[in-house]
């Protein structure tokens, strides 16, 4: 890291405000040879003219910020360049920066690696920076937020702080075993590891609950042919999404919309008409796609056509508790009492609008009772799951291992696992894997 690294930490583009950033053993350097004046009080804001260092032209006029390591985001020397948004002043400062020697421009998230690196962010801290950059809905961006202000990470550096203590005992009672310690001093502590495994295996039981957060929840709408599958897809996304039409058939593929459901993020999707036959091998493409996605959504929305004089057969048969089924065509034909033989149902009407905020509070509640974590830190990477699976394994092991010096390797072993997943043991192979999908200046 000895190099001094500079990135546009803003979207390119036009705009009121541009932000450089620069960090490095050479940003305070940069900041001089781009002014020509005695570097400005640090944590100040401090109006300066920038000048390109080999020909003097002026580039812009802006505010300039030095945090002076370790106290700055990446623990290193840091600038930051506040300019007007114009691309021509943005470009003629990345190409000013990129004149002076030592310097070069930032790979995606290397300010935030740099972060870690220095002992400024733990890797869960550090993956929350790029949640919040990516985050869309209130949900995801309160997730975002309690891990990047550690509530992750100190969940699981105390359970790795209490393996530490017993594994400090049961290698006292292996090491010493002549001594005058507390008989049983192995066996004391085998209540705190089968309470940390029950307190693990609770926190892995979550339904993924986290994981679907960031990524959305996964709505698949369902019906037959002409039930109005793509009509009402289009009414909840509140735009032409999906074409519309009267023949049967439209819909050959599956088309997704993304939605903000109560601060929730959704994934609904449109999919072709269920029947036993169809016309070609498109459609029938289209229907095997359509029970996939349905297959694998976490939720179901089943469209029945309210006038049609019994319920479609294929659509009942993918009724369960995971779907929610809605009587389309209200304005059509009158529904008394909203229900899909015997499961209670929404009754609307794509074409009017009518029951539609009924069938959105539905669908916020369902959505809310699978993403909601009640303000407990939630796993949110695969990553994550992977390494408490490995340490409930490992605990597993060693409550059932013969020998102490066994259960003291697997105790070990649990450790680490969990030391993985913040990135104090043996994280140098994750950390490209971490970073490549950061933003550039992050």
């Amino acid at each position: 890291m000895t190099a001094t690294i500079f990135a546009l930490a803003t979207a390119p583009g036009r705009a009121g405000v541009a932000v450089v950033r620069i960090s490095g053993p050479g940003a305070a350097g940069a900041l001089t040879a781009l002014t020509r004046r005695p570097l400005p009080k640090p944590r100040e804001a401090t109006f300066l003219r920038l000048r390109h260092p080999e020909t003097g032209e002026v580039l812009d006029s802006g505010l300039a910020i030095l945090f002076v390591s370790p106290r700055s985001f990446t623990g290193e020397d840091v600038v930051e360049l506040h300019l007007h948004g114009g691309r021509a002043v943005t470009a003629g400062v990345i190409e000013a920066l990129a004149a002076l020697p030592g310097l070069r421009v930032a790979e995606p998230g290397e300010f935030t690696r740099r972060a870690f690196e220095n002992g400024k962010l733990d890797l869960t801290e550090a993956e929350a920076v790029a949640d919040l950059v990516d985050a869309e809905t209130a949900a995801q961006r309160r997730q975002a937020l309690r891990q990047m202000e550690g509530a992750l990470g100190s969940l699981y550096d105390g359970w790795r702080q209490a393996l530490t203590r017993a594994l400090a005992h049961i290698e006292a009672d292996i090491d010493f075993p002549d001594e005058d310690l507390p008989g049983g001093v192995a066996d004391a502590v085998r209540p705190q590891i089968e309470r940390l495994a029950a307190e693990i295996e609770a926190h892995l039981n979550d339904n993924g609950r986290g994981e679907r957060l960031r990524e959305g929840l996964h709505i698949a709408i369902v019906g037959a042919p002409n039930a109005g599958k793509s009509s009402l897809l289009n009414a909840l996304a509140r735009r032409e999404a999906a074409i519309v039409s009267a023949r049967a058939g439209t819909t050959r593929d599956v088309i997704e919309v993304h939605l903000d459901l109560g601060g929730y993020p959704v994934i609904l999707a449109d999919t072709a008409g269920l029947r036993e036959a169809a016309a070609d091998e498109v459609e029938e493409e289209g229907i095997r796609r359509a029970l996939d996605r349905a297959a694998r959504a976490d939720l179901k929305i089943a469209v029945f056509d309210a006038t049609a004089p019994v319920p479609d057969a294929a659509t009942l048969a993918l009724l369960d508790r995971n779907t929610l089924p809605v009587l389309n065509k209200l304005d059509v034909a009158g529904v008394a009492e909203p229900a899909v033989a015997g499961h209670p149902a929404v009754a609307v009407s794509a074409r009017t609008g009518a029951g539609l905020r009924d069938l959105e509070e539905r669908l916020t509640a369902l959505t809310a009772d699978r993403l909601s974590t009640g303000g407990v830190p939630a796993l949110t990477r695969a990553r994550h799951r992977s390494a408490l699976e490995e340490c409930r394994d490992a605990l597993t092991r060693a409550l059932g291992a013969p020998l102490p010096e066994l259960a003291a390797e697997d105790v070990r072993l649990a450790s680490r696992a969990l030391g993985r997943i913040t990135g104090r043991v043996d994280v140098e192979d994750l950390l490209d894997v971490i970073f490549r999908d950061f933003c550039i200046g992050k």
